[in-house]
């Protein structure tokens, strides 16, 4: 199966479960409702086999999803074989990240936190190039490259007609950090004001005079679909990634990031903060 249809079969599975069990009705209760069996609803949810989108669309309208939550699932369900622009790099990608990409590509909006590295979606070239080279993974000149590459091409999203509004709340650690030379982090540190410039751009910086805040653990991102209950969180840890759909999980980092944008300096004062950061470097 493509990995597209992987990572949107994937998705479509959750969300169907989720409606589901929002309305509580078993599996036989759903199945009778549609006329299909319980066996066929529970493979719709359990990420097996292919799907008909008339029967996605039945089960949405009997579970009361909303409009937007029906047409964002049917959606992924007519789509399912559509193949994604980072197919050409999908076989030696982990699943993971495939589901990321396809995430990001449907979503409307992204908040990002971050207390490491400046996020992917607002790093320059070099800056990404340096993080790839300080990776305890020793990785190919070749591997850098492609990476790197695929960094650059996951950001076309913020070029397109309708991009996803990326707001990202950084640590005053991460203007500070030098990530490769000072040229680069320059570079990069003029990229950021730039970006927050953009109408699809909300950028800040959370000083370190706020002291200890809701997200000393790390970061993470909220990948919002065109309703709450389509949203999904990515933590990238360690030893992997976690995708977090369940409302209490949700509910949790929309109070945090919340807390963070309360607490982060406005636009101007970041921009300003920022600048006077590049200054010193």
């Amino acid at each position: 199966m493509p990995a597209r249809a992987t990572t949107r079969r994937r998705q479509l599975g959750v969300m169907m479960r989720k409606f589901r069990a929002r309305k509580g009705m078993t599996l036989e209760e759903a199945g009778r409702l549609v006329g299909v069996s319980k066996a066929t609803v529970s493979r719709y949810e359990t990420q097996e086999g292919p799907v008909k989108w008339p029967i996605v669309d039945a089960l949405c309208r009997e579970y009361e999803a909303s409009e937007a939550e029906r047409k964002a699932v049917v959606g992924l369900a007519k789509d399912a074989k559509q193949q994604g622009w980072w197919t050409s790099f999908a076989d030696s990608l982990p699943e993971s990240m495939n589901l990321l990409f396809t995430l990001e590509d449907e979503a409307a909006r992204e908040d990002h936190f971050a207390c490491l590295y400046v996020p992917g979606l607002l790093q320059t070239r070099g800056y990404t190039e340096a993080v790839q080279h300080a990776s305890e993974m020793r990785l190919s000149a070749k591997e850098i490259e492609r990476l790197v590459d695929l960094r650059m091409k996951r950001q076309e999203i913020l070029s397109r007609p309708k991009p996803p509004h990326l707001w990202a709340i950084l640590d005053e650690s991460v203007i500070r950090r030098v990530v490769g030379s000072r040229e680069v982090m320059r570079e990069q540190l003029d990229h950021l004001l730039r970006a927050n410039e953009s109408p699809d751009i909300t950028l800040q910086v959370l000083p370190f005079a706020k002291g200890a805040h809701s997200a000393a653990m790390g970061s993470f991102v909220i990948l919002g679909g065109a309703e709450p209950s389509l949203d999904v969180v990515y933590v990238d840890i360690h030893v992997g990634s976690l995708f977090m759909e369940k409302d209490e999980e949700l509910e949790r980092y929309r109070v945090a990031f919340d807390y963070l944008r309360a607490q982060a300096l406005d636009m101007a004062s970041s921009s300003a903060l920022i600048e006077r950061v590049r200054e010193e470097i």
